[in-house]
């Protein structure tokens, strides 16, 4: 199969096109390589990929509709995961603008090509975060999504939208995963486990936020990547999965499906904290801080509704993903001094 992946040199990205590429198929890599964070974490993985003779790789923007276009015009793509966003909860506080032009606009551009070009399979990343701060654990797919907390789960929000108007429209079949919280070798060095785990190994004060009192859903990247994988190999036709998660539309018969990626299993900020400390066989100096504006304070995903589609769900526990992390962050950056 050939696949496009957007954010082929991000976390999930590489990841995923790793294990395409590992099973024979030919990925169309996309990313922009932007400075967000580390650019040479962004390089290394894309060395990786570039071992590949069938990974085809592209330095472009989705902002670019004609640099993007002549990717589809040249390869006869398959099938489109997107994966590629401006991230981070607290950045989207500081320059939401950069979230409406590559969220939504770089979106559009892609979620338009596909359509152009009779792509017959079209994926897409979106979050946990689009619950916002709703308290009816736990979050199932049905759950009214309309008060997101910040721009970044506003973007995400408007993705799975524009891709329901795609699939009613043309018939195009789309599937927006609700990720929650996924972490793992390779993982970005600014989300909590990256900074928590190289600030202890550096004897640094690590931030906490709301004194410890947060609750996330974690998603181990592995599990991640055996669903998303089930994603992509599936049949895509017309059926009714829209009704499936949304029982009071009943008039919406397009192919269009949005899944939970967690596994039910949230645990308090503070024991996650626990697990790394243990793995890393040293105590973390804590500052804590108040809550910060437009974090959500509980993540825990009902995970029934992506069983029933891929038979499966995120089971590997935070204590041994977090050993699994550690690991492969003290090799990464040479700090196997023990």
């Amino acid at each position: 199969m050939k696949i496009l992946i957007t954010g082929s040199a991000g976390f999930i990205g590489f990841h995923l096109s790793l294990k395409l590429l590992q099973k024979g198929n030919t990925v169309i890599g996309v990313d922009n390589l932007n400075n967000y964070y580390d650019v040479s974490l962004k390089k290394n993985r894309n060395k990786i990929l570039k071992k590949h003779k069938k990974y085809i790789f592209y330095k472009l923007d989705l902002k670019n509709k004609n640099q993007l276009d002549k990717v589809f015009k040249k390869n006869k793509i398959e099938c489109v995961v997107n994966l590629a966003a401006q991230a981070g909860v607290r950045y989207s506080l500081i320059n939401p603008k950069s979230y409406i032009e590559n969220n939504i606009n770089g979106f559009f551009n892609l979620i338009e090509s596909t359509k152009n070009y009779k792509v017959k399979n079209f994926i897409y990343a979106s979050t946990s975060s689009v619950y916002g701060n709703i308290k009816k654990y736990p979050l199932s797919e049905n759950l009214s999504t309309n008060h997101p907390a910040q721009i970044y789960a506003a973007t995400k929000k408007a993705n799975e939208v524009i891709a329901h108007s795609y699939s009613s429209l043309y018939n195009l079949p789309t599937t927006g995963l609700r990720f929650f919280t996924v972490y793992g070798p390779w993982g970005r060095p600014d989300m909590a486990l990256g900074k928590f785990v190289g600030n202890i190994l550096r004897g640094k004060k690590i931030e906490v936020y709301n004194y410890g009192n947060h609750f996330r859903d974690f998603t181990y990247i592995d599990d991640v990547i055996k669903i998303l994988l089930k994603v992509i190999n599936r049949k895509t036709k017309k059926n009714l999965s829209w009704l499936a998660s949304n029982p009071d539309n009943k008039t919406s018969y397009c192919p269009y499906k949005i899944i939970n990626v967690g596994g039910n299993n949230s645990i308090k900020l503070m024991k996650f904290i626990n697990y790394i400390e243990k793995a890393l066989n040293l105590k973390a100096k804590i500052k804590f801080l108040p809550l910060q504006k437009g974090d959500v304070i509980k993540t825990q995903a009902d995970p029934k509704w992506c069983l029933k589609q891929t038979g499966l769900k995120p089971n590997v526990s935070p204590k041994i993903g977090i050993t699994s992390y550690v690991k492969w962050y003290k090799k990464y950056y040479n700090f196997n001094k023990n």
